[in-house]
């Protein structure tokens, strides 16, 4: 689990990110953000689209982002949104594989954190890259 301060900035990055979501259809903004090791914190927000199986959650266009800048090593990540909700199955899949266990602060749109929980408590026996051994490697 992270320190106080650290937690505090995050959630602040993704409360203000939040507010720079696209979701012009359903009207539910989500923002993310996540603390690599070295500090840094990058964030993101979902982006709908007309053809909804386009449309990206936060969480993953936070991932993308940072893996982008070269970040590779993360501690935590935050996603603020209406109610405080959880990360899709595809985002949980995402953060798993990009990030490993690490924890999951949830809050809603005014900052309470509604659940801090970690990446194996919401994805329990998840697939990763143990599981792609090649044969005869």
């Amino acid at each position: 689990m992270i320190n106080q301060d650290k937690r505090k900035a995050l959630l602040a990055a993704a409360q203000k990110v939040r507010n720079e979501a696209y979701a012009p259809y359903s009207g539910f903004r989500v923002g993310a953000a996540v603390l690599s090791k070295d500090g840094s914190i990058v964030s993101g927000i979902n982006m709908e689209n007309s053809s909804y199986g386009l449309s990206v959650c936060a969480e993953r266009n936070t991932l993308a982002a940072a893996v982008a800048q070269g970040k590779h090593d993360f501690e935590a990540i935050a996603v603020v949104s209406e109610g405080g909700v959880t990360p899709c199955g595809a985002c949980r899949q995402v953060i798993y594989d990009i990030c490993g266990d690490i924890e999951i602060i949830l809050a809603d749109t005014d900052g309470t954190v509604r659940k801090s929980t970690t990446t194996k408590a919401l994805l329990p026996d998840a697939f990763g890259d143990m599981d792609l051994k090649k044969e005869g490697a």
